[in-house]
Parts: C-alpha cells; sequence; structure tokens
C-alpha cells in the first residue's frame, strides 16, 4: 500500500513549475512502464499549455489547483478545481489559465 498526500504534491510541483524557466513540473504518482495505469500530476504556470498531442489511451483530468482549458479541435472545456474531466480521442491541448495543477490518469492501451 503506498499513500501519496495530493495536497502536499501540488503545493511542491506547482512551486517547481513558478521557478522553472519551461513554466512546467510533474511527478508520476503511480505507474510506468510496467503498469497500465498511469497517474501524474502536472503543474503549469499561468499563461503555459501542454501542446497538442495525442491520447495514448483512456484518460481523465482532474484540477486539483486553478482553472485549466482542455481543447481538443474547435472544442473547448473550463476545468476548474475539483472537476473531473475526461480527455476527448485525438489530439488535445491542455492551457493553464491560472497558476494549475491537474491529476492525469491515463490507462495505456497496449
Amino acid at each position: 500500500m503506498q499513500k501519496t498526500s495530493l495536497i502536499a504534491l501540488a503545493r511542491h510541483e506547482l512551486a517547481h513549475a513558478l521557478e522553472a524557466s519551461s513554466g512546467r513540473s510533474s511527478k508520476t504518482v503511480f505507474g510506468g512502464h510496467e503498469h497500465q495505469l498511469r497517474q501524474t500530476v502536472i503543474a503549469l504556470r499561468a499563461g503555459q499549455e501542454l501542446s497538442e498531442h495525442e491520447n495514448p489511451g483512456e484518460a481523465t483530468l482532474q484540477v486539483l489547483e486553478g482553472r485549466v482549458l482542455l481543447k481538443a479541435g474547435d472544442v473547448s472545456w473550463n476545468g476548474s478545481v475539483g472537476d473531473l474531466m475526461t480527455i476527448p480521442d485525438g489530439l488535445h491541448s491542455l492551457d493553464a489559465v491560472e497558476d494549475s495543477v491537474v491529476l492525469l490518469t491515463v490507462v495505456k492501451i497496449r
């Protein structure tokens, strides 16, 4: 059994993102190459983005802090603290409207 404080981890990663030249920071909470399930905490400074990329499998995004904009083509969804968003198949991107932290959960397709 492993226990992780997402609140503490979110604070830690956001502090790193605010100092990083890239404006982002991340840490895998669970998963890796030997697992199908992967959970990653991603922190983004306001105005930063994860540019358009493919979905590696079924995925959700839970907003832990701040506000984000998930975009897929011409469609976009606003996410605020506590929101759980299903990431659509295909190309998508994520913009940080405010300093933000999200929990990305992915089940990789083998």
